[in-house]
């Protein structure tokens, strides 16, 4: 069956994340949308993660736990786990490999956190958006020690990327999945890229504002709609 997915989008968790992007309506957005699977993704955390979750399954929403993890080469790189706890083991290893700088809510936005019901339980003093000391390297493996997968996020674009920042994506870091973005000509990235040929290529909004999220478009041909069953397809292995 075909289900139709969303796997990077962040919450107001996220500096850059609007306020509007709180659990709640996340989910009511992906569901009037047509999804059938998201992962919140905010940057280097995943404390909204768990509320989202709780609603997913209230709603029939497959949601999966997940961080845009900024590497020490500044790359953004999407991480997925099958459950919170393990999602959670992997935050506290990145907040002990991040710098700690406080944020500046009135520069860079408020890092709430939010339970089921939309009500702020606590905010991060310290800047989400800094860069860990993980190397892009390392990550792939780093993540696989907490039973989760890897890729490189919107590899198209011309900040932020594995391309921009390395001029392209090397076989040594082992990616097997890479993600562009809306506007992404997969054609053009693979006859620039050949590594690409032998990846799964995704389209994923990342989303900072509810109406940034897409319709849905992009799917996977799945048996089941499930955690599981969706980070095997990412692992794409034969």
């Amino acid at each position: 069956m075909k289900y139709y997915y969303d796997l990077h989008m962040h919450s107001c968790l996220s500096p850059c994340g609007d306020e509007d992007m709180t659990p709640n309506n996340i989910v009511g957005m992906s569901k009037l949308l047509g999804l059938n699977v998201i992962a919140l993704t905010d940057h280097n955390s995943v404390l909204n993660c768990e509320a989202v979750m709780k609603l997913g399954i209230e709603n029939d929403l497959c949601v999966i736990p997940g961080m845009e993890l900024t590497t020490m080469e500044e790359i953004h790189v999407v991480c997925l786990f099958p459950t919170f706890e393990k999602a959670l083991e992997f935050n506290n290893y990145v907040k002990e490999h991040q710098m700690q700088i406080k944020n500046r809510p009135d520069i860079y936005g408020r890092q709430v956190i939010m339970n089921e019901n939309d009500e702020e339980i606590d905010e991060v003093e310290n800047l989400l958006i800094l860069a860990t000391d993980i190397s892009v390297m390392n990550v792939k493996e780093l993540v696989e020690s907490f039973d989760g997968v890897c890729y490189p996020a919107h590899i198209n674009r011309d900040s932020m990327s594995i391309i921009s920042s390395l001029g392209g994506i090397p076989p040594e870091c082992g990616f097997k999945t890479a993600e562009i973005s809306s506007s992404g000509n997969v054609d053009e990235l693979k006859k620039a890229h050949p590594i690409l040929n032998d990846m799964l290529i995704i389209r994923d909004s990342d989303a900072h504002y509810l109406q940034n999220m897409k319709d849905a478009e992009n799917f996977f041909e799945l048996d089941e709609i499930s955690i599981e069953c969706v980070l095997k397809k990412l692992k794409n292995e034969s």
